[in-house]
């Protein structure tokens, strides 16, 4: 009976410091709300969670199909793709992932070259409409990567 009553305590202070967590808004502006104004006016789109929200656009180019592998947060996958090909997806960036960064990524497959030769196709990666990363037209055999803030 005791083990009971301990743990329907636990049950209920453990439920009431979960729902509890939510601050509520008291009207007044703080200087880290005056900095959550000036960040939303940037590029970046702030969730409600104090997060950010960025568009990440990965492409391959090329003709033909290739395998790719691509990693852009929740959405990730591998697979023969037909090129030219092209990946949309939306992070929403904690504080804590804005300041330390999470990497995306596109690793294309080989295409055949203009004499013959396969090559690495080429990848971009577009952080909110803005090229942040290139193979170089496939000249580099690196994959595209970029750690997203």
């Amino acid at each position: 009976m005791r083990k009971t009553v301990v743990g329907a305590i636990v049950l209920v202070a453990t439920a009431a410091l979960l729902t509890g967590c939510g601050g509520q808004d008291t009207g007044k502006k703080t200087g880290s709300d005056d900095a959550k104004a000036h960040a939303s006016k940037s590029a970046v789109s702030t969730t409600g969670t104090g997060g950010a929200t960025h568009e990440v656009t990965l492409e391959v180019a090329g003709t033909g199909t290739t395998q790719v592998l691509y990693n852009a947060g929740s959405s990730n996958g591998f697979g023969d793709q037909k090129l030219p090909w092209t990946k949309t997806a939306t992070l929403e960036l904690t504080e804590v992932e804005q300041k330390v960064g999470v990497l995306v990524s596109v690793v294309p497959g080989s295409v055949k070259a203009a004499d013959g030769t396969l090559k690495m196709a080429p990848c971009v990666i577009k952080v909110d409409g803005r090229q942040v990363a290139d193979n170089n037209g496939g000249k580099d055999s690196k994959p595209c990567e970029y750690k997203v803030k």
